[in-house]
């Protein structure tokens, strides 16, 4: 089952290297940022076990708790949600590969290793996290008077930061249902 997952992981991962791909899912900025990014991501998490039960002892010495790996995983996200970083993906060939290197094996492998690790509280500090960073990257978008991404018109960045507001209530959503479902094992 582990290598099965690790070859859907690998497999999304080439054809997302795919030119006629990557140009498909460049043209908008919505496809690049909500659905390029995260696949790259979910390629990474599906090549996660395969990578870590052949390099047992780097992921324990180094991230032996998940926090390292977390903080990672974050900056990293961080980074790719900047417009200029967008900008860059696309003029300069450098930074696209960065983008197909980090978010696959940075974010996807690592949160694959640190979730699990981090307690609930640290968990919920992450999402508690994600949650107004995804609503300021909407504000950005929607409400800038300015075209914030040069290879991308006003009209797109305002379509993804509308994409990033559903994104954010879906997440305080899930973040509430907790509030309201009891998760007690019934007796």
């Amino acid at each position: 089952m582990m290598k099965k997952t690790f070859m859907y992981g690998l497999l999304l991962y080439i054809i997302l290297l795919l030119p006629p791909i990557i140009e498909l899912l460049e043209k908008w900025m919505i496809t690049h940022m909500l659905v390029q990014i995260p696949l790259l991501i979910i390629a990474g998490l599906l090549m996660g076990e395969y990578v870590k039960n052949r390099l047992p002892n780097l992921f324990k010495k180094w991230n032996e708790n998940g926090i390292p790996g977390i903080l990672l995983v974050y900056i990293v996200t961080m980074y790719w949600m900047i417009p200029r970083a967008m900008d860059e993906a696309i003029l300069l060939y450098s930074v696209e590969i960065f983008k197909f290197i980090s978010l696959p094996f940075l974010v996807g492998i690592v949160l694959y290793d640190s979730w699990p690790k981090l307690s609930s509280l640290a968990k919920g500090f992450i999402v508690f996290n994600y949650i107004p960073m995804f609503g300021m990257m909407a504000w950005l978008y929607i409400d800038s008077p300015i075209q914030v991404c040069n290879n991308y018109l006003e009209s797109e960045q305002k379509m993804l930061g509308w994409g990033f507001l559903l994104i954010t209530a879906f997440m305080l959503l899930y973040v509430l249902q907790f509030a309201f479902i009891d998760r007690r094992e019934s007796e």
